[in-house]
């Protein structure tokens, strides 16, 4: 199981090389300032000094420059020690099973799983799941109620061929009465995690061999045996949802436990 975090030291180098090369830049730009400032008044006209009122407003704003450097410098270190927390905390998840905002799930062992919630009741509704072509690989009925219900995938397609590990689209259509305003669709996914990464917009989780998910889009950490329990099927709607209560019960029972990260 590979973890991926020299991304993370990466990214932090990159924001710190930055802020010594413009340090080092304004400080030679201020040593050359001082060098012709000095010579300047060391040959002037006693009878007829030079105006060093430019000179001391160069200088001041010179300084100014330095001292907004030097808070960078400072701010780069903090977000640097931030990042490398972020980092160990991410690094902890390997192992556990993610439920994260999105519609790109995982097909890890013949095994998916996914919740969509609506905002409100609805005539019907459609579930699509596509490949990463753009290909529907399968479709079924899902609830048709307001509120939060799970679909379990065992990861064949409508023939009933059993398709590879990799990532999969979810894709929930509701159909409303005519004239009302379309419901909407919230989707999460499930998925263990298996990897950690960064670049310069964040850090990164790996779930599967296939789906990336950006660590502000957790919702809770479970148990590494918890998707093991996920009992697959090519099934939704009151079935699924009716395994899914099952579920969680069993979880109850075995003593899992589920971390609600905020």
């Amino acid at each position: 199981m590979a973890t991926d975090i020299s991304a993370i030291t990466n990214t932090v180098q990159t924001g710190v090389s930055t802020t010594n090369s413009s340090s080092q830049t304004l400080s030679a730009d201020m040593n050359t300032f001082l060098t012709l400032l000095t010579t300047q008044l060391k040959y002037q006209d006693p009878m007829d000094p030079m105006d060093t009122a430019e000179f001391t407003n160069q200088l001041v704003q010179y300084s100014s420059v330095e001292q907004a450097i030097q808070t960078n410098s400072k701010l780069d270190t903090l977000l640097s020690l931030n990042l490398s927390n972020l980092g160990a905390q991410a690094v902890s998840y390997i192992g556990k099973t993610a439920q994260v905002l999105g519609d790109v799930m995982p097909l890890e062992g013949g095994k998916a799983k996914a919740t969509y919630t609506f905002n409100k009741d609805v005539l019907s509704s459609t579930i699509t799941i596509k490949d990463m072509s753009g290909n529907v690989v399968y479709t079924t009925t899902g609830e048709t109620t307001s509120g939060t219900h799970e679909f379990t995938w065992d990861g064949k397609d409508s023939n009933g061929n059993q398709l590879e590990d990799g990532a999969y689209q979810i894709i929930v259509s509701p159909k409303v009465a005519n004239g009302e305003a379309q419901a909407t669709v919230t989707t999460t996914i499930f998925g263990k995690v298996t990897g950690v990464a960064s670049d310069e917009n964040g850090i990164y989780i790996g779930l599967g061999d296939a789906v990336t998910a950006s660590l502000g889009d957790i919702l809770t950490m479970r148990n590494d045996d918890y998707f093991d329990k996920v009992n697959t099927g090519s099934n939704s709607g009151s079935e699924a949802e009716g395994e899914g209560g099952d579920t969680e019960e069993n979880e109850g029972s075995e003593g899992t436990q589920e971390t609600r990260i905020i």
